[in-house]
């Protein structure tokens, strides 16, 4: 059984900041820079990393720039689809796929 977790908008939005601007540092690129490849403006991306806001449409192009594109769509894609079997009857009776 997965372990009971608190999580807000707050977090999630700090972790995929924090993923990014990890991202970005191994990549050597200034912010800059990684304006100039993923079309989301420098000052768009250092609020991005200080306060984890930003619009869906640049994050998507941060992610694309930076990461793969693909690991955030398969999010969207069932349990099933994505080769995850149910380990319980109670995950299928709840369908969790």
């Amino acid at each position: 059984m997965p372990a009971f977790q608190l999580l807000d908008d707050q977090d999630v939005q700090q972790a995929f900041a924090a993923h990014l601007r990890k991202l970005r540092e191994q990549a050597k690129l200034s912010r800059d820079a990684l304006a100039e490849r993923s079309c989301v403006p420098a000052p768009t991306i250092k609020k991005f990393e200080l306060t984890g806001q930003i619009s869906f449409r640049q994050l998507l192009l941060l992610w694309q720039t930076l990461d793969d594109l693909a690991r955030l769509y398969d999010l969207t894609r069932s349990r099933v689809a994505r080769g995850v079997m149910p380990t319980s009857i109670e995950e299928v009776l709840k369908d969790e796929l």
